[in-house]
């Protein structure tokens, strides 16, 4: 690894660690540190967004870390689209959760899976857009959680279901 790709690895978590410090600073000052309940049950454990000061930036450097390998150059267009739609998504998905728009909630999971089949979705800058996104909504810990249960599905849609009619296609061929 280049000293230039070492350095912007750091300011990029450097970057992560004060939004997640800012967003926990915002929350003890504004009510106390919000703890979220798993499944939305309040019958569940809670898990306090405190500990997205520790995982975040941890994720963040693991994340970035991935990329390198599998990247050439410094952050190809493919990377950073990916993670900005993730992003994206993550902000949608958030605002329309806390506005109680069950019907666009209900559309936007499904419509993530559909995607699955065609980008791979199981790409680490995936999962990094789409925590950042929802970890002030969620925390960061019920986001990884939920990234990576659609990092799992997007990996077996995409590798596995998606080729199949490729395959039956060349069956109908021969």
């Amino acid at each position: 690894m280049k000293p230039s790709d070492r350095r912007l690895k750091v300011y990029i978590t450097l970057c992560v660690t004060a939004y997640i410090l800012g967003l926990l600073t915002w929350e003890y000052y504004h009510g106390g540190i919000e703890s979220h309940h798993l499944l939305h049950r309040s019958d569940l454990p809670a898990i306090s967004n405190g500990w997205g000061a520790i995982f975040l930036p941890i994720l963040t450097w693991l994340i970035l870390s991935i990329i390198h390998r599998y990247e050439t150059s410094r952050y190809s267009i493919t990377v950073i689209a990916g993670f900005m739609g993730a992003l994206l998504y993550g902000v949608v998905f958030s605002i329309a959760f806390v506005s109680g728009m069950t019907e666009l909630t209900s559309v936007l999971l499904p419509m993530l899976m559909v995607t699955g089949l065609f980008l791979p979705l199981y790409r680490a800058e995936y999962l990094l857009g789409l925590v950042l996104a929802m970890s002030s909504t969620f925390g960061v810990l019920l986001s990884l959680g939920f990234g990576l249960f659609v990092m799992l599905i997007s990996f077996v849609l995409y590798r596995y279901v998606r080729p199949v009619p490729y395959y039956l296609i060349g069956l109908i061929k021969k």
